[in-house]
Formats: structure tokens, C-alpha cells, sequence
């Protein structure tokens, strides 16, 4: 009998996501479950190694396995594409172009408009590199960013806390298959 009462006081919320999503906010950085602990983490911005030297190559590579050597708590790495919106930088050329007053300058603003034209055409996305955390403890949690941020920049790679808007990116990568939600006025 108490199973039936905890399944129908699951059910009972307006929104299905309460149901099976324990999430309870989303602030400071952090996402709260209903459990009180804390997601969080690090953003870490990409880096072309492969531009470099050999040898700044590998110590890069020695340094990152230095890193993920080092950490001793349970983490996740996550992967998420965003997509790059350039249409403010376009409008900006537009603006360029309609005040240029030499045939020349106009062709060379026109040829970036194009290529930037080609950019959302071709839904371009950007890579982002996150590496998470659950804790429930808020010194914990500020004492292990601190110390992978640290731990990161000597290998080379620059990173920095977790925004909100970083974690509902990465969720609705994972809740709605990468589609950004968006809420407006109903006609």
C-alpha cells in the first residue's frame, strides 16, 4: 500500500519533468537536486594542440593525464555542441557595408558577409568541454574548482567555473536532443 501512495504523490505535479527530472534550481553556478546536492564544475576552453610543436604536444598530453591522475572524487566529462550565433557580427558588416564608400572595401565586406551567411547556413556549432562534479558541501565544491582550475591552467588549458546558462545549455542538450527551448508569446 505505501508503494501506491509514493506513486501517486510522483504523479500529482503539474509539469512531467518534476517526475523524473530531481531537479529543484539552477543558480550561482550550481544545480540543485531535491536531494540538496550540487552539479558543478568547470568549463574548459578548447585548445588546437596539434598546431603546436611535438614536444608542446606531449607535455600538454602528460600534464592532462597528471590532471585526471590527481582527482579524487567521482566526475563526469561532458561534450556539448552550442550553436554559434554570428548575427549580431553580420549586422555589424551590414552596417559597414552600407556606409563603405570605395567599390573595394565594399567586395571585401561583402566577402565576409557571404562567408558569414555560409556559417549559419550551415548550422555551425561550437564545441564545449565540461568537466562536472555532485557534492553537497559548498566549501567542498569551491575548493575542488579552485584547485581544476589551477590543475588545468598548469597543463595549459584555461578554464573556469560553470555558468547557469553553461548547465541549461547542457541540459537541454540531453533533455530535448540539443534543441534549445524557448518560450514566447502565444497568438
Amino acid at each position: 500500500m505505501p508503494q501506491q501512495t509514493k506513486k501517486s504523490n510522483q504523479t500529482s505535479s503539474r509539469y512531467v519533468e518534476d517526475n523524473f527530472v530531481p531537479i529543484r534550481d539552477i543558480s550561482n553556478g550550481m544545480i540543485t537536486l531535491d536531494n540538496n546536492e550540487k552539479v558543478t564544475g568547470i568549463k574548459i576552453m578548447p585548445r588546437n594542440i596539434f598546431i603546436l610543436e611535438p614536444d608542446a604536444q606531449f607535455s600538454i598530453i602528460d600534464n592532462l593525464k597528471n590532471v585526471y591522475n590527481m582527482i579524487d572524487f567521482e566526475f563526469w566529462i561532458m561534450v556539448a555542441d552550442r550553436p554559434v550565433d554570428i548575427n549580431v557580427y553580420l549586422s555589424q558588416l551590414q552596417l559597414l557595408y552600407n556606409q563603405a564608400q570605395t567599390p573595394a572595401k565594399r567586395k571585401i565586406i561583402m566577402e565576409d558577409i557571404e562567408k558569414g551567411n555560409e556559417f549559419t547556413n550551415n548550422n555551425i556549432t561550437d564545441t564545449e568541454y565540461f568537466l562536472l562534479f555532485k557534492e553537497k558541501n559548498i566549501d567542498i565544491i569551491n575548493k575542488r574548482i579552485r584547485v581544476l582550475i589551477n590543475a588545468f591552467s598548469a597543463a595549459g588549458l584555461t578554464c573556469y567555473q560553470t555558468t547557469n546558462d553553461d548547465l541549461r545549455m547542457i541540459l537541454d542538450n540531453f533533455l530535448n536532443g540539443g534543441q534549445t527551448t524557448t518560450f514566447g508569446t502565444v497568438m
